[in-house]
């Protein structure tokens, strides 16, 4: 049975209840859409998603750019020791051993901080936990994959070129006590992860160029304070050759002296700045992966559930 001329017209007539129901519709999602623009200003966020650092789906991503950071650091620090070691001990160059680890620190943070934050470093993640720029809960799963990029990296190296004796380890130098290494790299630590708390705040005029300042101090407290215990800074650096190899010589000091240098670091914060939490040093903390970013190929349109296509992926350059 065919319907009469113009009964499909009137179904859609201003005022039918088929009409007045989309309509009703779409105000709520409107006000649904405005609702979580409201509450998400200032946060890192994406208009797919409320809290990208809050969504669990884009945490597997952070945690594999924690432990591939943590692998590239530990391979050229670990490594230069190690090549060193087995080509004649002159093949590497003290101050390239030095520099080389804080070249790569300043690539990592540069091409995938915003993923994770690029801690790199267990008192990095719990430092900036303590400043309330990081969340608590995320502090073990970092952990985790920090360790087990270091431990990778030193097993790559141990396959490919062999063990080389205590070579790529952070030892006490020639007549330094355990105890005095341990101080001593808790005076580094601190001096690093003041670095990294002050450029994460946006208080300096760092920018984006906060690696420079990061892999600088790196540099600079290797060619001074390496002699004397290593400069190692990062126990997941120590620790996880440490692990392979079998050599747990003064293990404890390069566990201890960067966890009391990082929470001198953190006090020293709080007196130049007051107590964290801000935008900045949370976006540097946490990464801000999902800002101005969405996957899908550039020109695509993306059709939100209950609203319009979303506006095309930016292209190179314009991601925020």
């Amino acid at each position: 049975m065919t319907s009469q001329p113009g009964e499909g017209a009137r179904s859609a007539q201003p005022g039918t209840p088929t009409s007045v129901g989309q309509q009703v519709d779409r105000e709520r999602a409107a006000v649904r859409r405005a609702d979580v623009a409201l509450r998400s200003m200032g946060q890192p966020n994406a208009i797919a998603r409320q809290f990208d650092f809050a969504d669990g789906s884009y945490e597997w991503r952070r945690l594999f750019s924690e432990l591939l950071g943590t692998f590239f650091l530990v391979l050229v620090a670990v490594g230069g020791g190690m090549v060193n070691t087995r080509f004649g001990g002159h093949a590497v160059p003290a101050a390239a051993r030095v520099t080389a680890p804080a070249l790569m620190v300043a690539a990592i943070i540069l091409f995938m901080g915003t993923v994770s934050g690029a801690h790199l470093n267990p008192v990095v993640s719990v430092a900036f936990s303590l400043r309330g720029d990081f969340p608590w809960k995320r502090v073990p799963a970092y952990i985790v994959a920090q360790f087990a990029g270091a431990v990778l990296a030193a097993l790559l190296l141990w396959a490919l070129i062999g063990k080389q004796g205590s070579a790529g380890l952070t030892l006490p130098g020639s007549g330094i006590s355990t105890i005095t290494a341990m101080l001593w790299e808790a005076v580094l630590t601190a001096g690093l992860v003041s670095v990294i708390l002050g450029t994460a705040s946006g208080a300096q005029a760092v920018g984006s160029l906060a690696a420079i300042a990061v892999g600088s101090y790196i540099a600079l407290a290797g060619l001074w304070g390496g002699p004397v215990s290593g400069a190692s800074m990062n126990p997941a650096r120590s620790l996880g050759p440490a692990l392979v190899l079998g050599d747990w010589t003064a293990w404890w000091a390069y566990l201890a002296g960067p966890a009391i240098g990082a929470v001198i670091a953190v006090g020293i914060a709080y007196v130049l700045r007051g107590p964290g939490g801000g935008l900045s040093g949370s976006r540097a903390a946490e990464g801000t992966l999902g800002v101005g970013w969405r996957p899908g190929r550039i020109g695509l349109s993306e059709v939100a559930p209950d609203g319009p296509p979303h506006p095309p992926a930016p292209g190179p350059g314009e991601a925020g």
